[in-house]
């Protein structure tokens, strides 16, 4: 997992899908953090998004470096709001305070369990890493 959570962190942005229906969703990330041994991001249960991993936990994550090459990450998420976890989330990243503080009722965390993690080059070569 550690060098997955290099190549996010380092790509500083990164794209997580969803399903609406039978319509993709996708939209920019920049947080992530180990929870636990896991993969965890952030959002807001007042957003589109958060209602959209309650209704379809399946997700995929895609990612790009500075030398072309592309991580993709399937999985199944589980939201793991606590106080714990919010605080981790906001040691990680300060900025989200500017939005979101432990126990405001909004503030969720959730993980990728079940992932899978590829990293693929330019030339086509494949490797899956571990999560």
């Amino acid at each position: 997992m550690k060098e997955v959570l290099e190549f996010l962190s380092k790509a500083g942005v990164f794209f997580l899908a969803t399903a609406d229906g039978d319509q993709p969703r996708v939209r920019p990330l920049g947080f992530v953090m180990d929870c636990g041994g896991k993969l965890a991001f952030c959002t807001g249960n007042n957003k589109p998004m958060c209602k959209q991993l309650a209704a379809n936990p399946k997700v995929e994550i895609s990612a790009v470096d500075d030398k072309c090459n592309t991580l993709r990450i399937t999985g199944t998420v589980k939201f793991a709001t606590t106080p714990e976890t919010q605080k981790k989330a906001l040691e990680v990243m300060p900025s989200l305070s500017k939005i979101y503080s432990v126990g405001d009722g909004k503030f969720e965390i959730f993980y990728l369990d079940e992932g899978k993690a590829v990293c693929s080059t330019m030339s086509g070569e494949s490797k899956e890493l571990p999560l």
